[in-house]
Order: structure tokens, then C-alpha cells, then sequence
């Protein structure tokens, strides 16, 4: 079966690339754009540097800046409303991965009647009104994605919502602006890339297009994402952690996210931990109960990544692998469930729930070794105990 592959329209990448909104618009044939991006982006002056060139160029624009972490759908409902009353033909989304999906629902909702719980996974949403993505974390990469998680607030469910209508038309992916992103940030938003590329490798759904973009993505994460936690400032690093977030979202948007992600949502949707901290709380354990199922894939990412070297054998590389992750969430301080502050006794009364949910976003049926609600049980509780 033939691979399908979607991308933004236009990518513009590397350094001032987010400079290049005006030109982006002209070329898209759009002229009254709604920036959709979070308070501390307004606070911290990159709204106004984004939207400066704009306004010397004769744009209307309109901002939404209250974008809450995780998403949810009164957030979208009043950045909607926004849209609504402006008349705006476009989305300009600033910011991470939060940003990024508001401002996708907001452009399919535009043109959709009634709540976004009518359309999460399985409906496909395949129109929407132009969304301009500028990333300012190196990790979601949902700036080259077709998908948007929305917490639904009357049922804390993290939704799953998937269809073209998602996929935003240009990013501009300008590293500098990750250039003042925080310690915790860096590492969890930066183990997030890791996952979108090692799960599209070993994912159900992987092709050769997305194998080689996700075997890239590995190998550049694996040797810059201490040096970009540990030196901030490292321009080098920090590039390279930005490219290879864009290419782990072009890898998973063509090839699927597995058990990880799967497991990870209902965390953040009932614990509200961050998204990229959730994905690193699981990434070795599924890992590990993973690896077996698609040995020789599991063990090449090991070789590419560092972790092991050619005279390994498969056996060898994999127990390097899961080894390598664990060493890798001590180095960048990732906390347990319980040192997140998670209350031991709720985590375990939400297992059967917390399993139900990760079935129902479809995720883990891509994964090589195909979990029943048993073994995602299972498996939360040993994530408790790592």
C-alpha cells in the first residue's frame, strides 16, 4: 500500500525565518490574519515582534493571547469567538505546542457547526480555514502535523482530533525563538521529539519516506539535547533541536504515534502533566515491554542514536536502548508520577480509566507489540514504580 504523505505548503526554516510572516501571507492570499498565542508570549514582546512588520505593512491582525497549557474547548471557544467578530480569514499560531493546537481548532471550527467533541478520532477533518505555524518550543512539531489534542472541559477527556483541516498551510521555524526556553521545557518538550521519531520508526503505519526524516530526528536529539539543556545560550544546539523537532513531526504525521502517546493523554488530561513530560515518564518502560516485537527496528535506532555500536548483536542494542533512555530521564532530572506530586492512591484508582482512554485514541494499535486494557494497566503501574 502506497505510503500517504502530508506537509505544510510552505516551510520556511533557520534563523529570522519568523520574520517572514508578511511575505508568507501575500503569498497565501491572505490579508486579515488572528495571531493565536499564550500570555507569556504577549508579555515577553515576541507578539508584538511578530506582529510589528504587519502592522508597517498595512495588515489588520487581531489577537487572541490566553492560550492555556493543554488546550481545552472553553479556551477554543473564546479565541473562536475572537475570529468570529474580526472577520478573519487566517490563523497565525505563536507559540508551543498548546498555541499551536488552539489555533488549529479554532480554524476548523470556523467553518464546523457544533462542539469539537463531535469531531474528534475517527471523523477526519479535512477543511479549515489557513494556518500559519511559528513554534517557539523545539519538541511538539505540530507545526508539520494534521493533528490537535483538546482536552474537552466538561469531560477532561484529552481528544484526539485528526484530518487535513489540522495541517497548517506554512511554518515558520525560526530556532531563535526557543532561545529563552527554560531548563524543564527544553528536556521534556525535547524527549517529546525524541518519541515522535522512535514511534513512527517502530510504528505499524512506518514507510520509507518517514523511516529516514525519524532516523535523522534520532540522531541529531541524542547528540544535542544535553548541550541544549545544559547551555542554553548554544546556538548550535539549539538549532539542531528545533530542525529535528519539525522533522519528528513530519515523521509522526505520516507514520503514526504508538503506545507512548496512547498512554500519555489521559496523564495529562486527568493529572495535568505536561505533554512532553508524560511522553518521558513512559518512554523507557514502553520501551522496554516494546522492544521485542520489532527487534531489528528497535535495535537500529539504538545504533543511530549512540547507544550502541555495530559489533552489538539485536539483543545486545536493545538492552542498550532501554538503558540509554533510563540514563537519559536521570540526566535531564524527569520526575516520577509520584515525585511530579501525583497522589499514589488517585494514579492507581484511574488505572482502568486512564487504560480506556489511551485504547480509545487508536494509538497503541500501531504500536509493534499491541497492548490489551491489561497490559496498559500493567504498565501504568510500572511507570509508578520506575
Amino acid at each position: 500500500m502506497a505510503a500517504n504523505i502530508n506537509l505544510p505548503r510552505i516551510l520556511r526554516v533557520g534563523a529570522g525565518a519568523s520574520a517572514e510572516l508578511t511575505v508568507t501571507l501575500r503569498e497565501l492570499g491572505v490579508n486579515r490574519p488572528l495571531l493565536v498565542t499564550d500570555p507569556f508570549m504577549v508579555q515577553c514582546g515576541y507578539s508584538e515582534r511578530i506582529l510589528g512588520p504587519l502592522t508597517d505593512a498595512g495588515i489588520e491582525v487581531g489577537v487572541f493571547g490566553d492560550c492555556v497549557p493543554d488546550p481545552t474547548t472553553d479556551s477554543v471557544e473564546a479565541a473562536l469567538a475572537v475570529l468570529r467578530d474580526g472577520d478573519f480569514d487566517c490563523v497565525v499560531a505563536l507559540g508551543g505546542g498548546s498555541s499551536m493546537d488552539t489555533a488549529k481548532a479554532v480554524a476548523v471550527l470556523a467553518l464546523l457547526d457544533g462542539p469539537m467533541r463531535d469531531y474528534k478520532v475517527p471523523y477526519q477533518i479535512d477543511n479549515g480555514l489557513p494556518v500559519i505555524a511559528i513554534p517557539t518550543t523545539a519538541g511538539t512539531g505540530s507545526e508539520a502535523t494534521r493533528v490537535a489534542v483538546i482536552s474537552d472541559t466538561q469531560t477532561q477527556e484529552k481528544m484526539l482530533c485528526m484530518g487535513l483541516g489540522l495541517m497548517p498551510v506554512a511554518a515558520l521555524v525560526d530556532f531563535e525563538l526557543t532561545m529563552t526556553m527554560p531548563y524543564r521545557l527544553t528536556a521534556d518538550t525535547g524527549i517529546d521529539s525524541l518519541c515522535h521519531a522512535l514511534e513512527a520508526y517502530v510504528s505499524r503505519k512506518a514507510n520509507p519516506f518517514t523511516d529516514s526524516i525519524a532516523l535523522t530526528a534520532m540522531k541529531t536529539i541524542a547528540q544535542n539535547i544535553r548541550t541544549a539543556c545544559a547551555e542554553p545560550d548554544n546556538r548550535g544546539a539549539r538549532e539542531a533541536m528545533m530542525l529535528a523537532a519539525t522533522q519528528g513531526g513530519i515523521a509522526f504525521a505520516n507514520a503514526s504515534v504508538t503506545l507512548i502517546h496512547g498512554m500519555s493523554r489521559p496523564i495529562g488530561a486527568l493529572f495535568h502533566v505536561p505533554h512532553g513530560l508524560s511522553n518521558a515518564m513512559l518512554l523507557p518502560e514502553i520501551t522496554a515491554w516494546s522492544v521485542e516485537h520489532a527487534a531489528p527496528r528497535y535495535a537500529h535506532c539504538a545504533r543511530v542514536m549512540g547507544l550502541a555500536d555495530s559489533t552489538d548483536d539485536d539483543a545486545r542494542a536493545l538492552e542498550k536502548l532501554v538503558n540509554g533512555l533510563r540514563q537519559l530521564n536521570h540526566d535531564l532530572s524527569v520526575p516520577s508520577p509520584g515525585a511530579f506530586g501525583i497522589e499514589e492512591a488517585v494514579w492507581f484508582d484511574s488505572l482502568d480509566v486512564m487504560a480506556e482512554q489511551a485504547l480509545a485514541s487508536g494509538s497503541p494499535a500501531n504500536n509493534p507489540r499491541i497492548p490489551q486494557a491489561a497490559d496498559i494497566v500493567e504498565l501504568y503501574r510500572r511507570v509508578w514504580a520506575a
